[in-house]
């Protein structure tokens, strides 16, 4: 599932086909059948990461300010400042792996990607998403039971939301965390990215983001090639 999830991210910046509607084609096939999202849902979230990383109520990815986490030394100096308190966010280095990782895709984004196709009447969305849940019912129905299909799936959600968060959080998180100051594009996703050491493991556990920096200046390049 972590790495459909990479595969997904490649079709989803056109960086796979030479012609844009095979790459839409093929990622609705691979995030919703393999995957069980909707397209329009990762495109509605990921195209604002992209413009605006890293920048407070505008990239939904550090939404998570300052409900559950403080981030920023900018905006965490205005919640000093302010006084407001939701957390104890001197500890929030530690309850960040209970609350983050474990929670975001078995939790969180299970119910609200239904709601948002719903929402948004995407019924080719739902119907890809729903071959996936009937193909994963019938597989393992006769092995597992229905308790056993769930536990599976709780567990997998469970092991790929871990997974997805640390490769999400380590080569964005450590970077300039403020309000929109409407600088340029490129020195926007410079201060909003970092790159992490290079190996055949964090290649593939990463899907290649850990060349973030790479990413984010060509978000069409194939991510073989961000090494170049």
């Amino acid at each position: 599932q972590a790495q459909a999830g990479w595969l997904q991210h490649d079709f989803g910046h056109l960086s796979v086909f030479s012609k844009s509607r095979w790459n839409h084609w093929v990622h609705k096939f691979v995030i919703g059948h393999l995957k069980g999202a909707p397209a329009s849902w990762w495109n509605h979230l990921h195209f604002q990461h992209h413009a605006k990383p890293n920048c407070f109520q505008k990239d939904p990815d550090v939404n998570m300010h300052p409900l559950f986490f403080a981030l920023g030394r900018n905006l965490s100096v205005e919640l000093g400042v302010q006084k407001k308190k939701f957390m104890p966010y001197n500890h929030q280095h530690k309850y960040f792996f209970i609350i983050g990782p474990p929670a975001l895709v078995p939790l969180y984004f299970q119910w609200y990607i239904f709601y948002f196709v719903v929402q948004r009447k995407q019924w080719v969305d739902l119907a890809w998403m729903l071959t996936f849940y009937i193909r994963f019912f019938l597989t393992y129905l006769p092995v597992l039971g229905v308790k056993g299909i769930l536990g599976l799936h709780l567990l997998v959600r469970f092991i790929e939301s871990n997974w997805f968060v640390w490769i999400t959080q380590m080569n964005h998180i450590p970077m300039h965390i403020d309000y929109d100051k409407n600088v340029d594009w490129f020195s926007t996703q410079l201060q909003a990215t970092c790159n992490v050491h290079q190996s055949l493991f964090n290649d593939w556990f990463s899907g290649h983001l850990n060349f973030q920096i790479e990413h984010h200046l060509f978000p069409t390049m194939p991510r073989h090639n961000y090494w170049k």
